[in-house]
């Protein structure tokens, strides 16, 4: 790990006290500082040399701390962006997080806090930086500082592109902690534009601290976005908690988000953490938001606001250090305006905000996520080689909406790997509705046709026989009811010469006997028993 003597800060602020109050509070971490007054003596810092992080006051003489941000961001910089200010409202938290800032303070600042947010910020720990002695460093100005406890919202989640895109080629600064590539960003396959934008939007948000909500329909793949978050951020070793707000019931909710002590109820017979102090230091995800009650929207908006929470049974708060993220495939505006979910916690998770698409508006990763999950599924049996998908399978996957997303797919997939007998997987494994393929008359004959060796001239003739010649002088005025009737007439003349026995007709074909079923079943060909055609068919042959 790196020293903290060589994490240069430039400290921003107007006020000579608390300037030296942030220089002596870092001096004392053994950081590098210097200081500057206004946005335009920290250009000036700024132009000649750079620095691992810059904090700020909000209000300066002549502009504001958004002002140097945006500067920042114009020109490349890559230094982390801390913003102090002493009107802590959410708006101004959700301008500066849009605008790139790491992280959100409020004054009278909290120095603890201070310490561990740039520790943060640095991609460090604050317990393991080591404190200079305080030989001569004042330290009535810190104390009296740290006895003001402060209100400091961990502001939520964006709607747009924040800091500037990490490119593979430079580091984030000379001193940022070397980040991993993401298992989790390797998993989202697909080279559509709308993933292509997810990842960019994942790394951009991964550098700050600011929420996001994660939205989408079920099954999209909204955990796996929150996982990459995490991974590609600076808290990537810490912990990763994952919660599913609608799986726990109403009364147990604040004890399993904020813990309880021994005693505070009928069963508590020890201290237990909750999932805030769980992921302390970590990354929060709670998945299903929308699903929350009332009741528990409030104390989860304090415990953001706070930064601490209090344990069922507990008198005081205990101070907690988490990134928060959550999903939801509900519209939360939706919601708000209903009275179903609270306004001000929406604002809190709303600052950045992750839309994932659904499977059916990116169908050219269909191919790519479907061979991913094969391979998943044969490794996970021991099977080699993973099945792989006709054109047919894959021609009738992409007529499927998936109204249940990836998720779907994979129990799809899942289900033909159980059911198909060889190392390919047709449509008919797939066991789609017959919606996807009514209208598939004419490449389904195409196919069996350029695949499958079967002499026609050779059937007995029949009634229903399409003339040949006909089929020369005109052009049908409907194609699909046309195929129907030949796949139809082929179909009766094969069970007739298999005396109606559909498993030997259908292998006449090259068919299965659910495939010669399903066929048999759309186009209304039906046989009595295990014998021959019912009544109804056998009266108009």
């Amino acid at each position: 790990m790196s020293s903290p003597s060589h994490f240069s800060l430039l400290v921003v602020d107007d006020e000579p006290d608390l300037r030296t109050l942030y220089e002596l509070t870092l001096l004392r971490e053994g950081y590098d500082i210097e200081t500057a007054g206004s946005v335009e003596e920290a250009l000036l810092h700024l132009k000649d040399r750079t620095y691992s992080a810059v904090i700020t006051d909000m209000r300066l003489p002549d502009g504001t701390g958004m002002d140097l941000l945006r500067r920042l961001e114009e020109t490349g910089r890559r230094e982390k962006a801390i913003v102090i200010t002493a009107y802590g409202s959410a708006e101004n938290a959700v301008e500066a997080l849009k605008a790139g800032a790491y992280d959100y303070l409020t004054k009278p600042v909290d120095l603890k806090q201070f310490r561990a947010v740039v520790a943060s910020a640095l991609g460090r720990s604050a317990a393991t930086v080591p404190t200079m002695v305080p030989s001569s460093l004042p330290s009535q100005n810190e104390s009296a500082a740290a006895a003001r406890v402060p209100r400091v919202p961990v502001v939520p989640v964006v709607p747009a592109v924040p800091a500037v895109p990490l490119r593979s080629d430079a580091p984030v600064s000379a001193q940022a902690p070397e980040v991993p590539t993401s298992a989790a960003l390797r998993r989202m396959t697909g080279h559509s534009g709308a993933m292509q934008q997810v990842r960019e939007l994942i790394e951009k948000v991964a550098r700050s601290m600011a929420p996001v909500l994660v939205s989408g329909e079920s099954g999209t793949g909204k955990e796996l976005v929150a996982r990459a978050i995490h991974e590609v951020s600076p808290r990537h070793a810490q912990p990763f908690i994952a919660v599913n707000c609608s799986a726990i019931p109403e009364q147990l909710l604040e004890a399993e988000f904020f813990g309880y002590r021994k005693g505070a109820f009928t069963g508590a017979v020890e201290d237990r953490e909750g999932f805030f102090q769980a992921a302390n230091g970590g990354t929060l995800f709670l998945d299903e938001i929308g699903d929350l009650p009332l009741s528990m929207q409030s104390k989860l908006l304090r415990a953001i606001q706070e930064r601490s929470v209090r344990p069922v049974g507990a008198v005081s708060e205990l101070p907690v250090n988490v990134r928060l993220l959550s999903a939801t495939h509900k519209d939360l505006g939706a919601e708000v305006h209903t009275g179903q979910f609270r306004q001000d916690l929406y604002y809190r998770l709303n600052v950045i905000q992750i839309h994932v698409p659904p499977l059916r508006e990116r169908k050219e990763d269909l191919q790519s996520i479907s061979e991913r999950v094969l391979e998943r599924i044969a490794r996970e049996a021991n099977v080699s080689p993973a099945p792989q998908l006709t054109r047919d399978a894959l021609v009738h996957l992409a007529r499927y909406p998936f109204p249940g997303n990836v998720r779907e797919l994979e129990n799809l997939l899942h289900r033909a790997v159980a059911l198909s007998s060889g190392e390919t997987i047709d449509a008919f494994d797939l066991g789609l509705p017959e919606s996807v393929f009514t209208d598939s008359a004419a490449q389904e004959l195409e196919r069996i046709s350029a695949n499958t060796p079967f002499d026609v001239p050779s059937l007995a003739p029949s009634p229903h026989a399409v003339s040949v010649s006909a089929v020369e002088a005109a052009l049908p005025d409907d194609l699909a009811v046309f195929l129907d009737d030949v796949e139809r007439d082929i179909l009766v003349r094969a069970l007739e010469r298999h005396r109606f026995n559909r498993t030997a007709a259908g292998a006449s074909l090259g068919l299965s006997l659910r495939q010669m079923r399903y066929r048999m079943a759309r186009l209304n060909v039906s046989v009595g028993g295990d014998g021959g055609f019912d009544a109804e068919q056998r009266g108009t042959h």
